[in-house]
C-alpha cells in the first residue's frame, strides 16, 4: 500500500518548500518529491531560485561590483591598489560555496519540520497519488489527501540558437564562464539579460544586449526605464532596441549572431551568447491520465485565485501558475495555499507584489505604472526626488537615480512606487507596507525618516507629490 499524506509537494523551489515547511508548521504530515540536482550531481532542494537564479546570480553581482569598484570608485574615496586582477575560478567557488549553504539549509528545515523528501521526479495520477521516478529509473507511488504542484520554469530556447552548454548559454551556463569572455552577447534586455550582462561587463568583457522589443525595460515606468538606460550606457552595456535575432551559429570558438533592426540586416560575433528571453511552465510529464488538471496556452496550470485547479484536493503555485515569475510570489502562494488547506485564510495580494532588478543601479517598483493609469484613465499625482539631492547617496559616491511616487488624484491613495538608484531593493519595501495598508502619499510625508540615509529619498519624493519637497525647487 502505498505512503499516505496529508499534503505532498511536487518540487522543492521557493513556492515548493516553503509550501512544504508551512504545511509542516499546521501539524500536516508532509512530504515533498524533487529532481533539483548540484553541481556534485546530488540533490539540492531550492529549485532554480537557489540553484542557478536568483542567489547565485546575486553573488556574483556583489563578487563583480566589488571588483568595479576596486577598479573605478575606489580612487574617489582615497584607496589605491596596484594591478587589481579578478580570479574567476575563486569568484565562481564563492558562489558554489553560497549555494550548497542554502540548498543544505533547506535540507535541514526538512528533517527539522520531519518532512519526507522523495529525490525523482513526480508526477500527479488520478486520485492524488504520485509517482516518483528516481534518478535510477525505479518508481514508487504515495498517495494524501492534498496534492500541491510547484514544478517552477525553465528558460526559453530559441529554435536557432540552442543551447550547448559552452557557447551558447542559458542563465545556468553564464553564471559557470570560466574566464571573462572578451565578448559577450545576450539575447533579451530583461531582467537575467541586464543582471547576468552586468555581471561579465564589470570584469571587463565587452557586452552586447539585443532586445527585440522597441521599448527598454517595457513593464517598468518610463521615468524609471529612461534613468536606468542612461546609467547603463555609462557603465558600457551595449543595449540594441528593436533588435530581433534570426540566427546564431557558432564558427569556431565564436558565435555569429545575425538580427535585422530599423537599419537593416545587422551581424555581430561573440565569444560566448547568453540566450535570456524568458522563461516558461515546467509542466511536461506531470499529469497523468485522467487528473482533470488542466493547462492553458501557455503551458501553465490553469487555477483560479486561491491557487486551486478545481480539482478537489489538488493546488498549484509558483512559476508553474499564472501571474509573475518571482520567487516571492512563489514564497507567498506556497504559504497561502497551505494555510488554506489548514482550514485558515491564506491570501496573496498580488497588485502591490514588489519586482527588483539588481543591476547597478538596482530597479525596484511595486504598484502601477503612469502608462497604466493613463490607459485605465485614473485620475493621479506624481513626485519625485533625486538621489544625487540625498547627502547619504553623496557620500557613498552613489547619487545615480531617484524614487517615483504616484497617488490618486482625489484620494491621495499610493497607486505605485518606482525607483532605480541605490539599495532600492530593500527601500520598496516600505512603499508595499504604505501600499498593503492603502496608506496615501501624505502618510509617508509625515512619516519621520532617519537622517541621513538614502530612505530620505522616498519621504521627500512624497512630499513632492504635493509640491512641498524641502531639497528639491518644486
Amino acid at each position: 500500500m502505498a505512503d499516505h499524506y496529508d499534503v505532498i509537494v511536487i518540487g522543492g523551489g521557493p513556492a515548493g518548500y516553503h509550501a512544504a515547511i508551512r504545511a509542516a508548521q499546521l501539524g500536516l504530515k508532509t512530504a515533498c518529491v524533487d529532481a533539483s540536482v548540484g553541481k556534485d550531481g546530488k540533490a539540492a532542494l531550492g529549485g532554480t531560485c537557489l540553484n542557478v537564479g536568483c542567489i547565485p546570480s546575486k553573488a556574483l553581482l556583489d563578487s563583480s561590483r566589488q571588483f568595479h569598484n576596486l577598479l573605478h570608485s575606489f580612487a574617489d574615496h582615497g584607496i589605491r591598489v596596484a594591478s587589481p586582477a579578478i580570479d574567476v575560478k575563486a569568484m565562481v567557488g564563492r558562489k558554489d560555496k553560497i549555494v550548497k549553504q542554502f540548498t543544505a539549509g533547506v535540507a535541514l528545515l526538512f528533517k527539522a519540520n520531519k518532512i519526507a523528501s522523495y529525490f525523482g521526479k513526480g508526477r500527479l495520477l488520478a486520485g492524488r497519488q504520485v509517482e516518483i521516478t528516481a534518478p535510477d529509473g525505479t518508481r514508487q507511488t504515495i498517495a494524501a489527501a492534498n496534492v500541491i504542484l510547484a514544478t517552477g520554469s525553465v528558460p526559453v530556447e530559441l529554435p536557432f540558437a540552442k543551447f550547448d552548454g559552452k557557447f551558447i548559454v542559458d542563465n545556468a551556463g553564464a553564471l559557470d564562464f570560466d574566464a571573462v569572455p572578451k565578448r559577450l552577447g545576450v539575447i533579451g534586455a530583461g531582467v537575467i539579460g541586464l543582471e547576468l550582462g552586468s555581471v561579465w561587463r564589470r570584469l571587463g568583457a565587452e557586452v552586447t544586449i539585443l532586445e527585440a522589443l522597441p521599448d527598454f525595460l517595457a513593464t517598468a515606468d518610463r521615468d524609471v526605464a529612461r534613468l536606468a538606460a542612461r546609467e547603463f550606457a555609462k557603465q558600457g552595456l551595449d543595449i540594441r532596441l528593436g533588435a530581433k535575432v534570426s540566427k546564431a551559429e557558432v564558427k569556431g570558438n565564436t558565435v555569429e549572431v545575425s538580427y535585422g533592426d530599423a537599419k537593416g540586416e545587422q551581424k555581430i560575433v561573440v565569444d560566448r551568447l547568453l540566450v535570456a528571453v524568458g522563461r516558461r511552465a515546467y509542466s511536461e510529464g506531470l499529469l497523468g491520465e485522467n487528473t482533470g488538471v488542466r493547462l492553458d496556452e501557455r503551458g501553465r496550470i490553469a487555477v483560479d485565485e486561491h491557487c486551486w485547479t478545481g480539482v478537489e484536493g489538488v493546488w498549484a503555485i509558483g512559476d508553474c501558475v499564472r501571474g509573475a515569475m518571482l520567487a516571492h510570489k512563489g514564497f507567498e502562494e506556497g504559504i497561502a495555499v497551505a494555510e488554506l488547506i489548514a482550514g485558515r485564510a491564506g491570501h496573496v495580494n498580488y497588485d502591490t507584489i514588489p519586482w527588483v532588478i539588481y543591476t547597478e543601479p538596482e530597479i525596484a517598483w511595486a504598484g502601477k505604472t503612469e502608462e497604466e493609469l493613463k490607459a485605465a484613465g485614473v485620475p493621479y499625482k506624481t513626485g519625485s526626488f533625486p538621489f544625487a539631492a540625498i547627502g547619504r547617496a553623496v557620500a557613498m559616491n552613489e547619487t545615480a537615480g531617484q524614487v517615483k511616487i504616484i497617488a490618486h488624484a482625489e484620494t491621495d491613495r499610493i497607486l505605485g512606487v518606482h525607483m532605480v538608484g541605490p539599495g532600492v531593493s530593500e527601500l520598496i519595501a516600505e512603499a508595499v507596507v504604505a501600499m498593503e495598508f492603502h496608506g496615501a502619499a501624505e502618510d509617508l510625508a509625515r512619516i519621520v525618516h532617519a537622517h541621513p540615509t538614502l530612505s530620505e529619498a522616498v519621504h521627500e519624493a512624497a512630499l513632492a507629490v504635493d509640491k512641498r519637497a524641502i531639497h528639491k525647487a518644486n
